[in-house]
């Protein structure tokens, strides 16, 4: 247990100095970039020149870069994100609004991913190179070349339009009806899920192909055991580790991926927030969404940098 803890506290020591790379980076990223918070805080003013000025030192962008970085960081430590240029709201009241929407289709989609790979990558093992198995293997390689937004699309003509089963957008809370919220988030899920779930069903498939050709898997199954209760107590649990890691990756896409299912369901979250800000040039509102969605990437790593710890005792004893 020792060992476990030591191995923990160094992965979140780590995160100090990441988190600080991340926003130094999303700090000058957007500073060298062409988004002017000035010209955002008078669009459709038309202010002068004086105007621009008095605004840029007001607000401390005339400042030194390291002076401005000093300063950004010492917000952040606040909590405070700034402030919108079109709205004159705080950044951080619009992100804590729209986060919970994208944290439930994220996690909606995780876990669609994960009950679909590991029904099909256990399938395929299973039945290696028979019916099922290629069966699988061809849906999966088709799942993995489809773009989420296609399967969106798809699913918004066939099972919205056309059927009429499932809304073609927007959003209800779940406080107000659990069966309209699961309607509403069914397809986005899906769309979101699919891609994530094909990559890891063929990983899945490989990593308990691996585990059944070990030497303890045939001589539990020759002495008696029930070949369902190997793989559900042993192999299935040692094949998981090289899927987890995968999966931690997978977590970006699927934050990344709700940038653009947010938008073409009609979703109030952080992706929607994002779009707009950059077609109504608020810099402060990307800045802040950027940000969010960055510490919650590595947040989400390092649980399953935890998980990974769990299922590997091997990893523990070293």
């Amino acid at each position: 247990m020792t060992t476990v803890v030591r191995i923990l506290l160094r992965r979140v020591a780590l995160l100090v100095p990441l988190l600080l790379g991340i926003v130094l980076f999303v700090f000058l990223v957007m500073r060298f970039s062409d988004a002017d918070p000035a010209s955002a805080f008078f669009q459709g003013a038309n202010p002068t020149p004086g105007q621009l000025h008095e605004f840029r030192e007001r607000n401390g962008l005339l400042d030194p870069l390291p002076l401005r970085y000093a300063h950004f960081v010492g917000d952040l430590l606040h909590g405070d994100l700034g402030t919108s240029a079109l709205t004159r709201a705080p950044v951080a009241g619009q992100v804590t609004t729209a986060l919970p929407l994208t944290l439930q289709l994220t996690f909606l989609g995780l876990a669609l991913a994960v009950v679909l790979a590991l029904a099909g990558g256990v399938t395929a093992a299973v039945y290696r190179d028979r019916l099922p198995d290629q069966v699988i293997r061809v849906v999966s390689l088709v799942g993995v070349a489809a773009p989420g937004f296609w399967l969106a699309l798809l699913m918004i003509q066939y099972l919205a339009v056309d059927r009429g089963w499932f809304p073609t957008g927007g959003y209800i809370n779940p406080a107000d009806s659990l069966t309209g919220w699961l309607r509403t988030m069914a397809l986005p899920a899906f769309a979101l899920s699919l891609p994530v779930a094909a990559q890891l069903t063929r990983i899945v498939r490989t990593s308990v192909v691996e585990e059944l050709d070990k030497d303890y898997v045939r001589t539990a199954i020759g002495n008696g055991l029930p070949p369902r209760v190997v793989v559900g107590r042993n192999v299935l649990r040692n094949a998981l580790v090289n899927p987890l890691t995968v999966l931690g990756l997978r977590v970006g896409y699927l934050l990344g991926g709700a940038v653009v299912i947010e938008t073409i369901f009609s979703l109030p979250g952080m992706g929607k927030l994002m779009i707009d800000a950059v077609q109504n040039g608020d810099p402060a509102v990307v800045q802040g969404v950027v940000l969010t969605t960055a510490t919650g990437f590595v947040v989400v790593n390092l649980v399953i940098d935890i998980l990974y710890l769990l299922v590997n005792p091997r990893l523990r004893a070293a």
